[in-house]
């Protein structure tokens, strides 16, 4: 991406982001982090029509359960076609996570309200609160 400037004599200035085409898109996808999923998907890949043809081998000498496995296994593949192709997807048009939860301030207030009402009730109650809410703000609120 190259960025052109452009100004005049009002004050104000703007980029124009002039692309490479196609070869930018493909270029985001040859990156370290990308190439190891390539990789997986296509060992991945690999590894699971290999055992489906190992478990067919195993039907074809009489072993009946191995019916299921044959056809079970390059299901696992076509999955991870899907999700790979579903990254590549994502990743194209942008999509990121959902963003996190922002804790409005007047909860903010109820909260400390609650918490200020449990330590005139019960201050052994609201020391273990306190070390809850501490674990939790040290585990980056995953629980």
């Amino acid at each position: 991406m190259i960025p052109i400037r452009y100004g005049w004599t009002g004050g104000v200035v703007f980029e124009v982001h002039v692309t490479g085409g196609r070869l930018d898109a493909v270029r985001r996808f040859l990156t370290p982090g990308w190439i190891g999923l390539h990789v997986l998907a296509l060992v991945l890949c690999g590894a699971f029509l290999g055992f489906g043809w190992w478990q067919f081998d195993r039907a074809q000498g009489g072993n009946d359960r191995s019916w299921a496995y044959t056809f079970e296994w390059p299901i696992f593949a076509i999955f991870v076609i899907v999700m790979w192709v579903k990254m590549i997807r994502d990743e194209r048009a942008g999509t990121s996570p959902a963003p996190k939860v922002i804790e409005e301030p007047a909860e903010a207030e109820v909260k400390q309200e609650i918490i200020r009402r449990q330590e005139e009730e019960d201050p052994a109650l609201a020391a273990y609160n306190r070390y809850l809410a501490r674990l939790n703000s040290q585990s980056g609120g995953r629980g």
